[in-house]
């Protein structure tokens, strides 16, 4: 995909970041308006607003539908700001094309069904527009991969994606985990595809859009997707993960961007990329020693003694093997392992214990 075209719209600069600001969903025309002319008098150039919203479960409002396209049709003739939106159906594309939609973007929950994408990719042909792709739902490089591939075969050189985050069963700090690795390999496969952070979503409070910001700047992110209306705490959907334009506007000054190409000379972005790494393996541990004292609960309810040798050489024998054929030192791993092992023997004992 070494042909891919900058997603540049006249008019806007070719710098870093490129902010596409708006509210979770059009509700009426007079907040998106009003939404749309404060955002513009900040030097914000794309609007966004959900039109279509594809709920978790029915019952939920689930967008204005096609009126609110004509809403955003009047933001573009009156703030000449550009308008994009989610498409999820064929429908949805003649409908938005119909209306003039400038840029289109693919949800998390559509990325995930290839029948889905096919379908949009289909509806494109011969399109000369933006499309950005969110990750899907469950965290599936190859099935992002495809979806960006199904878009570029049908003729869409204008690529980019979304990084919303991942959903997990464990739910801790965020709505959705960053797992940051994902679009760090996946810049690394397709080094020439734009990336945008949606911190909305990834974070699902208003207090962590700021800090997801930057730690996207500082990966060398290209662009923010943020989720903004002109009064949050109305919105008809996902209103705790919404900002005002004022709002925005604060966090976009604080951002401290770095305008360096991600290489592997670049030590910033690299020690940013362990930090996320480390995290996750703190997270890991903390799972595998809960895990560790339910097992030390079941020993004392069955009288059952803590060490199980048998159990620990197997464990042993078996990851210093995996580890050996990832490219790691087998002496390394051994001594990782009986660490793991001498905290989990000591959470086992103390629950025994008490």
């Amino acid at each position: 995909m070494k042909d891919l075209e900058p997603i540049l719209l006249p008019g806007i600069e070719a710098k870093r970041p490129l902010i596409i600001a708006g509210p979770c969903s059009a509700e009426t025309e007079e907040q998106v308006m009003r939404t749309a002319k404060e955002l513009a008098s900040q030097g914000i150039k794309i609007f966004r607003a959900g039109i279509w919203k594809p709920r978790t479960k029915p019952g939920g409002f689930e967008g204005v539908g096609v009126e609110g396209l004509t809403w955003l049709k009047r933001v573009k003739e009156e703030t000449e700001m550009y308008i994009s939106t989610e498409v999820a159906t064929e429908r949805h594309v003649f409908e938005a094309l119909k209306h003039g939609i400038d840029m289109l973007w693919i949800g998390a929950r559509t990325a995930a069904n290839p029948f889905a994408v096919q379908e949009i990719a289909d509806a494109l042909k011969g399109v000369d527009i933006p499309v950005l792709i969110k990750n899907p739902v469950n965290p599936d490089l190859e099935l992002w991969i495809g979806a960006v591939e199904r878009i570029y075969n049908a003729g869409i050189h204008k690529l980019g994606v979304i990084h919303r985050g991942f959903s997990t069963y464990d739910k801790q700090i965020y709505r959705n985990q960053p797992q940051w690795h994902i679009p760090i390999e996946l810049r690394r496969r397709m080094p020439n595809l734009p990336i945008y952070c949606d911190p909305s979503h990834m974070g699902g409070k208003r207090e962590l859009i700021a800090p997801l910001s930057q730690q996207a700047m500082d990966l060398g992110y290209d662009g923010l997707i943020v989720e903004t209306h002109c009064e949050p705490d109305c919105a008809w959907s996902d209103k705790n993960q919404q900002i005002t334009p004022d709002v925005l506007n604060y966090i976009l000054h604080m951002l401290v961007i770095r305008d360096t190409t991600q290489t592997t000379e670049n030590l910033a972005e690299l020690r940013s990329q362990i930090d996320i790494l480390d995290n996750q393996l703190l997270e890991l541990l903390s799972k595998r020693m809960r895990i560790s004292r339910e097992i030390g609960q079941y020993k004392k309810e069955h009288s059952m003694p803590v060490l199980q040798a048998t159990r620990y050489d197997e464990i042993l024998s078996k990851r210093i093997s995996q580890a050996m054929e990832l490219g790691m030192d087998g002496e390394f791993m051994k001594l990782v392992l009986q660490a793991i092992h001498e905290e989990s023997v000591r959470q086992q004992i103390e629950i025994i214990n008490k």
